[in-house]
């Protein structure tokens, strides 16, 4: 059985969404203005990892650069020079971004280089759930020398266990990166009409674990209580996050039964 390698620092602190972001305040999701702003008010930070046709890994949620951007198309159809030159222009912003606000989109490295340590850093691995891995390579790549606390998660449980399957360490001690998997109660939704049956299935009823083994586990909110995460905490001991918590309902939820919150905008503690 694989030892579970699950730090203290994953749940010690509240976890920000795309960082302690505020559209309307000029600080955009998964910005460096929305990291710094995590770790000034003593939060930690989960981040999106999309990557570009060309293997380059960037700080960015959406699968296009539509919502967010002056530029249009999907990341892995652009190469990473292309992606370099979008700029910021959210769409929905009561006021002018900020003079702090940053406009461009951070690759990974960057975003490493900026936190630099000072803060838990969990970072989803988006998947388009085709057996396509190199996001996994390249994240591993980026973060080998990186000191700071860092996690790895994911949807998609073909990428944690290829993620398990990599050992990936950090830093000069060669500390082991916590690896996590992202989950709810039922896919049901039109977003996972790219599932096949037999993929849904057998994640709602978390067939996968003994698979993939998870250091920690990311966990709709909504879904609270459940089986999974109730088991996941007690038999297993591992830390179990939920996610996305926007209101004092859910947060008092998260508090009865999950061991920390990825919150944003009300949901903040």
């Amino acid at each position: 059985m694989t030892q579970l390698n699950a730090p203290a620092w994953l749940t010690e602190r509240p976890i920000a969404h795309r960082g302690l972001h505020d559209a309307a305040g000029g600080v955009i999701e998964n910005t460096p203005a929305a990291a710094e702003a995590a770790i000034a008010g003593g939060f930690a930070i989960e981040c999106d990892l999309q990557m570009s046709a060309d293997g380059e890994l960037f700080v960015f949620h959406d699968d296009t650069l539509d919502r967010l951007t002056d530029a249009k198309g999907a990341l892995i159809e652009m190469s990473a020079s292309a992606i370099t030159k979008a700029r910021i222009v959210p769409r929905r912003a009561a006021s002018p971004p900020a003079p702090t606000a940053t406009p461009f989109i951070p690759t990974f490295a960057e975003f490493l280089g900026l936190v630099a340590g000072r803060t838990p850093i969990i970072c989803e691995l988006k998947s388009r759930f085709d057996g396509d891995w190199r996001i996994g390579d390249r994240a591993i790549a980026v973060s080998a020398s990186y000191d700071g606390p860092l996690a790895f998660k994911s949807f998609d449980p073909d990428l944690v266990a290829y993620l398990r399957l990599r050992s990936p360490r950090l830093g000069a001690s060669r500390t082991p990166c916590p690896i996590g998997i992202v989950a709810e109660a039922s896919y049901d939704d039109p977003a996972w009409d790219l599932l096949t049956l037999k993929q849904r299935s057998n994640w709602t009823t978390f067939e996968h674990f003994d698979r993939l083994r998870p250091d920690f586990l990311s966990w709709n909110v909504d879904d609270l209580p459940h089986k999974v995460p109730f088991l996941m905490k007690e038999l297993n001991n591992a830390p179990v996050m939920a996610w996305t918590v926007r209101t004092a309902a859910q947060r008092d939820a998260a508090r009865k039964w999950a061991g920390q919150i990825v919150f944003e905008g009300d949901g903040r503690p």
